[in-house]
């Protein structure tokens, strides 16, 4: 995109001004004629005077315009080495549409409050690929792990109650098929952030049997229970210490944003991102152009537009 070096010299584009100032002061120009009337030939050669002044005018924005020294710039990324490979489970049981999340007097769902704080943590892990599960009674990565964030934010915006059933929750099988999706990914680092607000009452795959697979592939696995009831905080927390992760528990918005906060500052990206820049200089585009005015002018002011004394 084109930006100038030196913004500052566009304050001296008001110099154009003192050719047209110049060619404004008293002057005079002899006609000779019969009569007292100037004959229409004189009269355009008079305004023709002011034709250098213009191009003196046009010449000084050129050079203030080259001194600010415009450039095209283009910004490369180029990545080293991958980061973090994250999934990001979510509980969308009926359960989850109990408005005691928000703050004060405001009411909040646990659902919404989990997509405003999953997408500004997404927001943040620019250098991360990033994933979205959904599980109810049933469980599905919704999106696979991605730089795209826009995308993603798109389809946590997107989450609503039920999608994945609306009767039950089955951690268990969200985890093993976190797991499953994860393990042939090559980041050096994986882990599935998963935040529900119930206990593991459907799906094949009991939460530990999924945690102990997870240990064993590598996987971390943090849980969150949101709310203020009915939550089986001692499988979820066994499922985090088994997988050396975490449990944390938070009973509104400003709490539940306190815990993406930490895992943020836990889990650092290991990506290495180097960004190159191209500069194209344009200066020349304004100076040989205004260098070519000036000479027009002091040529047309020397010959068929000289002004006699």
């Amino acid at each position: 995109m084109p930006e100038l070096a030196y913004p500052l010299w566009l304050l001296a584009l008001p110099l154009a001004l003192v050719p047209l100032w110049a060619w404004a002061r008293p002057h005079s120009l002899r006609v000779s004629g019969l009569g007292g009337t100037p004959s229409a030939a004189a009269g355009l050669r008079v305004s023709a005077v002011l034709v250098p002044a213009v191009l003196e005018a046009l010449a000084i924005v050129g050079v203030v315009v080259a001194l600010a020294r415009p450039q095209h710039i283009e910004h490369e990324t180029v990545r080293d080495s991958d980061g973090l490979d994250i999934l990001l489970a979510i509980d969308t049981s009926g359960s989850m549409r109990a408005q005691d999340m928000g703050r004060g007097l405001t009411p909040l769902s646990r659902l919404e409050a989990a997509k405003q704080v999953m997408r500004a943590f997404a927001e943040a892990r620019v250098e991360d690929r990033l994933g979205l599960l959904v599980f109810g009674e049933e469980a599905f990565i919704q999106v696979p792990p991605t730089l795209d964030s826009d995308t993603l934010a798109d389809f946590i915006g997107d989450l609503r109650l039920g999608m994945a059933g609306a009767n039950a929750t089955a951690v268990g099988d969200a985890i093993a098929i976190g797991v499953k999706h994860l393990k042939d990914l090559d980041a050096p680092s994986k882990l599935i952030i998963l935040v529900t607000d119930g206990r593991s009452n459907a799906g094949t795959v009991e939460p530990m049997d999924a945690a102990n697979a997870a240990k064993a592939l590598g996987v971390k696995v943090y849980t969150i229970g949101v709310g203020t009831s009915d939550i089986d905080q001692r499988t979820l927390s066994a499922v985090a210490q088994v997988t050396g992760a975490s449990y944390y528990s938070a009973s509104n918005l400003n709490e539940l944003a306190k815990v993406y906060a930490d895992i943020d500052q836990n889990e650092k990206t290991t990506a290495q991102v180097h960004e190159y820049v191209h500069r194209d200089e344009l200066y020349a585009d304004w100076l040989w152009p205004a260098c070519g005015l000036f000479v027009a002018a002091q040529l047309l002011s020397a010959t068929v537009l000289r002004r006699l004394p």
